[in-house]
């Protein structure tokens, strides 16, 4: 009987995903999990007209990065303690749902201290209410994006991909809308308070219809094939109930945790921190300048994420001196600042800006689909979640540092 069940396994088709649904579903929910954090951070010009002494963009960034790690760190420490995320499907769907759910509520305090009609805008108190629910995004982010991560590790590498890939797509699309409502209403403070506005009610929109995707997920019948499939391998091994520990699974992926690190650290201490750094101006483009570094720093991390579904580097190892090789932005974006004249120029910066998302997308995308699939499938899972504990805590770091570009 044992000998029947392995060769049905053996001998079984390779799943399907029928219209790339689940691909789909996995790159739009990836999109939303960044659309928040993209949303404050198009509307910093806003922000920075309520509080213009308080370096909204750096309080932002370590408010919402230190509590989205603060999330994956209890994430991890349940890893050891409970059955992959992949199997227990409830939980998953309470995860997205709580995350989503959080998102959307916290993402209508700006709106709400304006229809409220708050006595003092630029209170000390408004402020606080404001980067509380950042906080509370980052908090959603965490919880979002580890249980995604999670599990995606024990899919193949294109859902992985499909995910990092929605995550830059989130960037571009409100960068795009930043540009539209620019454009298109008076550069006043009523122009900057419509915008603002519209990008958090749009966004809010699209995670309620993420929380609807995240929920019909697992109803798909690829999903449930995957489900299945992987219940059938772990019934077979030797030791169905053995699980790796979490610290023997972190010592098989140290070099490409590390390499994540330094990913994001170099990553977050540059961008958004050194556009909107006080002297960084254009006087061809004006207030246009930041946002077209926005665009491209976004456009080009999507095309690096996107390119991982064409070619990824077989060795791991290579892939991380690659991530180390990138602290070289360091001096050259700095003597833009404050190097020659010929290197003080919008298309120098443009060109570094660009160079620095698509090494960004590429390099981000390439391990977290590689490292997940370098270790058994009984630490997939658990290896996922590492590395996404080890780019949190390049943000964190990267968002720290990026005070340094304060002269």
């Amino acid at each position: 009987m044992e000998v029947t069940k392995n060769i049905e396994l053996q001998t079984s088709e390779p799943i399907r995903d029928t219209y790339k649904i689940a691909y789909i579903l996995h790159f739009f929910l990836g999109a939303g999990n960044l659309l928040p954090w993209n949303a404050f951070i198009t509307a910093i010009d806003y922000f920075a007209y309520l509080y213009p002494s308080k370096h909204v963009e750096r309080v932002f960034s370590v408010a919402y990065m230190t509590s989205s790690l603060l999330i994956l760190l209890l994430m991890v420490k349940s890893q050891g303690k409970s059955n992959s995320m992949l199997k227990n499907k409830t939980s998953f769907r309470v995860r997205m749902n709580a995350g989503f759910s959080m998102f959307v509520l916290s993402l209508m305090v700006a709106p709400i201290i304006d229809w409220a009609k708050w006595p003092d805008m630029k209170s000390h108190g408004s402020f606080i209410m404001t980067v509380s629910s950042v906080i509370v995004c980052g908090l959603s982010d965490g919880l979002i994006g580890g249980s995604l991560i999670g599990s995606a590790g024990n899919l193949p590498k294109e859902y992985m991909q499909a995910v990092f890939a929605g995550t830059a797509s989130s960037g571009v699309l409100v960068t795009m809308l930043r540009m539209l409502t620019k454009a298109s209403l008076p550069e006043d403070p009523q122009g900057l308070q419509t915008s603002a506005h519209f990008y958090f009610i749009v966004t809010a929109i699209i995670l309620v219809v993420c929380t609807i995707c995240s929920n019909l997920l697992f109803t798909l019948p690829v999903m449930q094939a995957y489900y299945k499939k992987q219940q059938s391998e772990q019934q077979h091994t030797d030791a169905p109930t053995h699980r790796p520990k979490l610290s023997e699974t972190a010592k098989k992926i140290l070099l490409p945790a590390l390499g994540i690190l330094i990913i994001y650290v170099v990553t977050l201490s540059i961008f958004p921190g050194f556009i909107s750094d006080n002297d960084q101006k254009s006087k061809l483009l004006k207030d246009w300048y930041p946002i077209l570094l926005i665009m491209a720093y976004n456009v080009s991390d999507l095309a690096g994420k996107s390119l991982t579904a064409l070619l990824i580097p077989s060795n791991i190892n290579k892939v991380t001196w690659a991530c180390l090789g990138r602290v070289l932005f360091y001096p050259a974006f700095r003597a833009c600042l404050h190097g020659p004249k010929w290197l003080d120029s919008e298309f120098v910066t443009v060109l570094l800006t660009f160079m620095l998302g698509l090494s960004n997308g590429y390099l981000t995308s390439t391990l977290m689909i590689l490292t997940p699939k370098s270790v058994s499938g009984s630490e997939a899972e658990t290896a996922a979640v590492v590395m996404a504990v080890a780019l949190g805590f390049g943000l964190v770091g990267g968002s720290v540092l990026g005070w340094l570009w304060i002269t």
